[in-house]
């Protein structure tokens, strides 16, 4: 094969690699779908026409909560089949620590949920019934019932009594009684166990409120509140701010690893104070930060009910 054949050869070849990339991109889709895009030349999924729902949280009880119930809190179609299939197979929620073991549930779901979580009395243990009641009582009742003391109706009316009396104290026990509207809380002194009498508080957020506010060294105001995860916005209505007097911070006297324990002080907010301290000398005024970046206008005003000089 001489020069000029080998030349025809390897142009023939280029020509051809040309033809088949160009019969490629002539037959490529002009535009590609990206993730999560409906592709509008296909059938819809069945997972995107099932239909949406506004999630809302409302007083439930997850042993007789229907399907559009549990999708309005915001589970997800094959959680609430996996609840179905739970209680058709003989389950019971007994406590609302039940609840926390279905399958997906986020700590985050769960929390949110739990303060509406409602078990009724009919499902807890029948054993449950007599744990509580006198001995002498009870035994003095039965005692007299079977010696003719008194009559058989008496008699069952007065289990029957017996049965009630201790719904309502398990009832009172696991639910507390919630203050009514227009009734309202002291924030800094009241304990968690007035703290769940509000509505929507749970004893995740009693602990977490309780916390916060020893962490802060007490409210000054209800708006804090918000600064708790997830914190339900219906329930600040319910508290009030009495006589404030918040634990104050030294801004001249701390260390830096004391100063940074405050929820309202980081690191290099601590660090500036340490460093002003250093090179300026005592601290008169929270304004004397406003030179540094890590101090904003806002973090001044939030932090100044809680230091002193």
């Amino acid at each position: 094969m001489n020069h000029n054949d080998r030349l025809v050869l390897i142009a023939a070849v280029i020509v051809g690699v040309l033809a088949l990339v160009g019969i490629y991109w002539a037959g490529a889709p002009s535009h590609i779908p990206q993730k999560g895009e409906e592709r509008k030349d296909r059938y819809v999924p069945y997972a995107a026409t099932e239909s949406q729902h506004t999630v809302e949280v409302f007083p439930f009880d997850p042993n007789t909560a229907d399907s559009s119930q549990l999708l309005r809190l915001g589970l997800q179609p094959w959680q609430v089949r996996n609840i179905y299939r739970y209680r058709a197979k003989g389950g019971i929620y007994r406590k609302k620590e039940d609840f926390a073991r279905l399958y997906g549930l986020t700590v985050k779901d769960y929390r949110r949920l739990e303060p509406y979580i409602r078990i009724s009395p009919d499902y807890l243990p029948a054993a449950s019934l007599f744990g509580r009641e006198s001995g002498a009582n009870n035994k003095e009742r039965l005692s007299h019932n079977k010696a003719g003391l008194f009559p058989d109706k008496r008699g069952l009316s007065d289990k029957n009594d017996l049965l009630t009396d201790e719904n309502v104290l398990l009832s009172k026990k696991n639910y507390p009684v919630k203050i009514k509207e227009g009734e309202h809380v002291v924030l800094n002194t009241a304990d968690t166990a007035m703290l769940r009498r509000v509505p929507g508080i749970g004893n995740y957020f009693a602990k977490e409120i309780a916390r916060y506010g020893r962490r802060l060294g007490g409210y000054v105001n209800v708006d804090q509140l918000d600064e708790i995860d997830q914190f339900p916005q219906s329930a600040k209505k319910y508290f009030v701010i009495a006589q404030a007097a918040p634990r104050k911070l030294n801004v001249n006297k701390l260390t830096l690893e004391q100063l940074r324990r405050h929820p309202y002080i980081n690191y290099y907010q601590a660090k500036a104070i340490t460093d002003y301290r250093r090179l300026y000398g005592p601290i008169k005024s929270l304004k004397d930060l406003r030179l540094s970046t890590d101090f904003t206008d806002a973090d001044i005003r939030r932090l100044e009910p809680y230091v002193e000089y």
